[in-house]
This record gives structure tokens, sequence and C-alpha cells, in this order.
């Protein structure tokens, strides 16, 4: 997972930049990551998952695109897992979809609602 995972990995960090700021925190935490805990995958797995994260990159791209010309009333991002893909998934992956789940629904998170750098919950 070399140059084409680097490059995929400064894609998906652009992409995030367009995102309401809390989403890009969580977001960026999560791909840093997911991408420092499969470098030494083996080709097969690292096939498997820079084909996830493509898949990713495009969709958040489409949906930001989508958000830019205003096409839906509400900025949503990402897609509702099918029960297909989650069986898909081996136990440490589930348990890292619930850690980043908690994470995401975290009751007061703070983030800045102006320009002038306050935060409020």
């Amino acid at each position: 997972m070399a140059g084409g995972a680097r490059r995929l990995y400064r894609r998906i960090l652009q992409l995030h930049r367009a995102l309401p700021p809390a989403l890009r925190d969580l977001g960026d935490r999560y791909v840093k990551e997911e991408f420092r805990r499969h470098r030494a995958a083996g080709p097969a797995e690292a096939q498997r998952f820079l084909r996830e994260w493509e898949n990713y990159a495009a969709m958040i791209q489409q949906q930001i695109n989508e958000d830019k010309q205003n096409l839906r009333e509400k900025a949503v991002y990402g897609i509702p897992l099918t029960e297909e893909k989650l069986n898909d998934f081996r136990d440490e992956q589930i348990g890292q979809l619930k850690e980043l789940m908690d994470e995401a629904t975290k009751p007061h998170k703070k983030i800045p609602i102006s320009k002038d750098s306050e935060y409020k919950t």
C-alpha cells in the first residue's frame, strides 16, 4: 500500500475539508487510524481496503457536490450500512464501528458555532 494509498489518503483528508467541523474532525481521526492500522496488510486485504476507501471518497465527493448545488434541503453525508455489509465485518470491525458510533453520538460535543472561535454546547 504505497503511492496509491498515500494519494487516496490525501484525497480523503482534502474531501473532509468540505464537511461540517465536527464531522471533519471525526472523519480525519478515523481515516488516519484506519490507514495506520492497515500499513502492513497483505495484498488481498490491502486491495479490498483501498477499494472500499475509493468508494467512500467517490460517495463523499458526490454528496459534497450535491450539497454545493443545493440539490438537497439538508446536507447528508454517508450511507446506511446494509445487513449484508455488516455480516461481512469481522468482530474487530464491529467493535470499531461501535466506537465510531459512540464518538459520533456523544452528547454535548463542543463545536464552534460562530467565526469568533467561541465554543458552545
